[in-house]
């Protein structure tokens, strides 16, 4: 809705949309020419109360206000708009309060599952990912009886396709979503908290791979690495992977030296 009649909310509100910086500076000021109007000591004042700090980010931001022009001047179009807007931020006040009772519920449920540590101690995981990676693996092994039965339910491992002397590879259609997201964002945050996964990430981009398509095959190698684990029902040992790495004689173990 912002990007159809007041795209520079998108950068005065940060990243989070959702926020309660975002829902109050919109419900105090739902289009430009209203917050254009706005002393900037009043601007700066409700950033400071919603807790940015960092007097180079606020300054910035009070300077787009004032330089910044309508993307339409068209009241058919904005008035409209204005509405749905403040429909999307009451709807979303109240989603948010719901949110955090289900985050506390979460967190709650996730210290008493037996298999928590597991989960909690990976690399990159912490308190959102590591909830959602003990659901993808769940408790019951019988269900994945191999990793690859994992790799490709969740959606990781592409479907290779072959007629006559014609093979190709190609995204895998029928996966949860959520469930293929999870281990792909959790991939992406390894390359950060775990040297083996930061190395690979680094071959691939000089291979020119695209970030997405990096992040898919690592984790497709993560789940190999973590079904073993899960199935043996012991813990991930970074060092114990890294000796096999070397024990295998893989490019991977020189990088990561």
């Amino acid at each position: 809705m912002l990007k159809g009649y007041y795209p520079q909310a998108l950068t005065l509100l940060g990243d989070e949309l959702a926020s309660p910086l975002a829902l109050d500076f919109l419900s105090r000021w739902p289009e430009l020419q209203q917050a254009k109007k706005a002393q900037p000591a009043s601007v700066r004042a409700f950033y400071a109360r919603h807790n940015v700090r960092r007097p180079e980010r606020i300054a910035e931001r009070v300077a787009l206000l004032a330089r910044a022009r309508p993307f339409t001047t068209d009241r058919a179009v904005i008035e409209p708009a204005i509405l749905q807007v403040r429909l999307l931020v009451a709807l979303l006040r109240v989603q948010q309060t719901h949110l955090t009772t289900f985050t506390e519920r979460i967190a709650t449920v996730f210290a008493a599952h037996p298999e928590a540590e597991f989960f909690r101690q990976l690399p990159g995981a912490g308190a959102t990912l590591a909830p959602r990676l003990l659901v993808a693996f769940g408790d019951r092994r019988e269900r994945y009886p191999n990793a690859s039965s994992l790799q490709k339910y969740a959606g990781v491992a592409p479907v290779k396709e072959k007629s006559g002397r014609q093979e190709w590879i190609h995204w895998r259609w029928q996966a949860p979503t959520f469930l293929r997201q999870s281990f792909v964002e959790w991939a992406g945050q390894t390359v950060v908290y775990c040297g083996w996964a930061h190395a690979y990430y680094d071959q691939q981009r000089q291979a020119g791979k695209a970030h997405h398509a990096i992040l898919r095959a690592l984790a497709f190698k993560w789940i190999r690495v973590l079904w073993r684990c899960w199935h043996d029902h012991r813990l991930y040992d970074e060092q114990h992977y890294l000796a096999a790495l070397k024990q295998r004689r893989s490019p991977l173990a020189q990088l990561v030296a």
